[in-house]
């Protein structure tokens, strides 16, 4: 039974946590697809470089939204490690996006507000739902020899 209590106890103390990291994801997103609709759409600047700078903008938003706001209260890494991580993994998600964009504006010559938008959403959704691999491969489940004790890898593993 206390089993039971500290698992629901950590559930009921995620919550928060979880709602911080949706504010955050939000706030990104609308940066990401709502600049790059500006950028692009309204101020003529070109699909791969509207694109570029405002995952850019996004990117910064988000990682300080998260290290100083979501998981304020956790132990960090060192930031010039986090940082460098969170911006090598960002340019991954930048190189989709934009491979995307590539496709639909050059490759199908589909040059529309429309067409770019959809294009731009696309991107974006690919690379959230490509960053949800790793996180389900890394997992003790998926991970644990068995026989051997569970990894502390994730919060619900903790003893």
């Amino acid at each position: 039974m206390p089993r039971m209590a500290s698992l629901r106890k950590r559930l009921a103390d995620l919550i928060p946590e979880l709602a911080k990291f949706g504010v955050v994801g939000l706030i990104g997103t609308v940066i990401d697809l709502g600049g790059a609709d500006y950028l692009h759409n309204h101020l003529g600047v070109g699909p791969m470089v509207a694109k570029g700078l405002s995952i850019t903008a996004a990117t910064l938003v988000t990682y300080l939204g998260s290290r100083f706001w979501t998981f304020r209260h956790r132990v960090n890494q060192a930031l010039l490690r986090e940082g460098a991580l969170f911006v090598m993994l960002n340019v991954v998600g930048l190189a989709i996006a934009e491979a995307v964009i590539a496709a639909a504006t050059y490759g199908l010559g589909l040059k529309s507000a429309l067409a770019y938008n959809a294009a731009s959403v696309a991107g974006t959704g690919l690379v959230s739902v490509g960053s949800t691999i790793p996180d389900s491969a890394a997992s003790p489940a998926a991970t644990t020899v068995p026989g051997a004790p569970a990894r502390k890898t994730h919060f619900l593993y903790e003893k």
